[in-house]
């Protein structure tokens, strides 16, 4: 049950977005720049990310929908997924993206955990400074998402079903917030 009076038919951070519009189109616009707009990781990379972050979190709701998008962007990988989560260095990708997921681990503990070692492992393995950069920021970023919407006690459905269909308009269109001039974009 919320902490505070949000929409019973928004569940997670949906809710909290329509509770405080003030605030809702910065962060949906930092999502979208963060896991949707064209960069050298693809999309699907981004949202293994979030996903990942929003696990060791223990954020049911985003770990959910976030990996619902990266299986989607993964033509329906339901399985990679979940191996990124329990096990990203064994799972089947990139040496690239395991040194990313590892800072990112990293920076889920606490950015000061973040060492030169592992930024020459990701430079090792190709990872330019825009990829560590934004890597670093989608970890503390979903830290921040990750306890705006468990501190504030939202809803995370179990019906999955709702979390493919939902996935399926964010890998299309992106991030947006209804009722934004822009929200076509």
């Amino acid at each position: 049950m919320p902490h505070i009076s949000l929409s019973d038919e928004l569940p997670g951070i949906r809710g909290l977005l329509a509770f405080r519009p003030e605030t809702s189109k910065p962060l949906a616009d930092l999502a979208n720049i963060l896991l949707h707009e064209p960069n050298t990781l693809s999309p699907a990379e981004r949202e293994l990310i979030a996903t990942y972050v929003s696990s060791r979190n223990e954020c049911d709701y985003c770990q959910t929908s976030h990996g619902a998008i990266a299986a989607c962007l993964l033509e329906g990988d339901e399985e990679l997924v979940s191996k990124v989560k329990s096990d990203f260095e064994r799972a089947p990708i990139s040496d690239k993206l395991k040194a990313l997921l590892a800072i990112a681990g990293k920076v889920q503990r606490g950015g000061k955990q973040v060492t030169s070692e592992d930024i020459e492992r990701a430079k090792r393995q190709g990872a330019t400074d825009v990829e560590i950069h934004d890597t670093v920021l989608i970890a503390a970023a979903f830290c921040m998402f990750n306890r705006y919407v468990d501190g504030l006690g939202t809803w995370a459905p179990t019906d999955l079903s709702g979390y493919k269909e939902r996935a399926a308009i964010v890998a299309r269109e992106g991030y947006r917030v209804p009722g934004h001039a822009d929200a076509g974009r």
